[in-house]
């Protein structure tokens, strides 16, 4: 790992010239005036500090000259080294120094996280809601303004989504899902290429522009691509065809239950499970959790089953569809695994 890395340039080059100058005073003093090596660097010290001790030991000619020189020259260098400094600390650059390592400790302590890369007010939207499920994630952005704006509130790295670089640093190996929401479908794709090398078994969320766009997409290894296009047409067509339905679906986006948003969620039935061959009746979902199950998607026929029937059994595999809060449906989890 190269600790340099954030630091920046202008002070690693102050830096540099800070110890040039301290390297060439210390080895002039020794060449010209056969000084010994403690001699030599006191000698440069005090001439650049300019404190007035006085000379170490009597000057030549020679030795004057090249004081003068480097009062000249090392005092201007110094003085650029300071300022330098100085506008470090006061422009707040070393605290976002910090930050910036803290945060990066903080994602490498992430495990099934999401990754979100976005450059647009789409992206800022699904970020909330993110946020709103208490879903830990890790945004990407090489927008100025996002950056500006999510800085303080969530795990950010700015940098290009499409660098290998960014993405390691984003956790990409331990992710559980990663979402790419580019303005441009040929930086998605290059994105999603990019994440599937890192982590096969990654879940991949992207969007597309153009139709054509799509089976190119899936091809490189999204899971899904939404076509905001289709999604905003059919939005449109519905809010004019079906409005009551419409408004019902935006309210509940906003609506809370206990200071939580109401959603609909899904959970699978794992294989160990202790609701495995047990009829909903007997989960007791609503009674322990408080959650409506409104359909079933079928393990073995893959098809849903709506509203359905407390005499049905579960399967290892049959994904429950619910709608309630983050907290219902963590509770649901538990239920799921352990019973509890």
């Amino acid at each position: 790992m190269n600790i340099f890395k954030d630091i920046p340039k202008r002070i690693l080059v102050s830096f540099m010239l800070m110890v040039i100058v301290f390297f060439v005073g210390t080895f002039g003093y020794m060449v010209i005036e056969h000084w010994k090596f403690l001699d030599s660097l006191f000698m440069t010290v005090i001439t650049l500090a300019t404190v007035g001790y006085g000379e170490t030991n009597p000057l030549t000619t020679q030795g004057r000259i090249f004081t003068i020189f480097l009062i000249l020259t090392g005092i201007g260098i110094l003085t650029y080294v300071f300022t330098t400094g100085m506008s470090f600390l006061i422009e707040g650059e070393l605290t976002g120094l910090m930050r910036r390592r803290k945060m990066e400790k903080a994602i490498k302590a992430l495990k099934n996280h999401y990754i979100i890369c976005v450059d647009s007010e789409t992206g800022e939207y699904a970020i909330e809601e993110f946020v709103k499920t208490k879903q830990d994630v890790v945004v990407i952005t090489n927008n100025k303004h996002i950056a500006e704006k999510l800085n303080e509130s969530i795990l950010l790295i700015y940098g290009n989504p499409e660098e290998d670089r960014t993405l390691q640093t984003a956790g990409i190996e331990n992710a559980a899902g990663l979402v790419s929401i580019l303005q441009e479908d040929k930086d998605n794709l290059f994105v999603v290429l990019s994440a599937k090398g890192f982590n096969p078994n990654l879940k991949i969320v992207t969007q597309a522009k153009e139709r054509e766009s799509v089976a190119k997409l899936q091809k490189a290894g999204a899971d899904e691509v939404i076509s905001t296009n289709l999604i905003g047409g059919m939005r449109i067509a519905s809010a004019a065809l079906r409005p009551t339905v419409v408004s019902f679906l935006d309210r509940m986006l906003y609506q809370t239950v206990d200071n939580e948003p109401l959603r609909i969620e899904e959970e699978t039935i794992s294989d160990k499970s202790p609701l495995t061959g047990k009829a909903l009746s007997d989960c007791n979902i609503n009674e322990k959790v408080g959650l409506i199950v409104i359909a079933i998607r079928e393990s073995k026929t893959e098809k849903f089953i709506y509203n359905p029937k407390q005499n049905y059994k579960l399967n290892s595999g049959d994904t429950l569809i619910v709608i309630g809060t983050p907290t219902q449906v963590k509770q649901l989890h538990s239920l799921i695994e352990v019973g509890v």
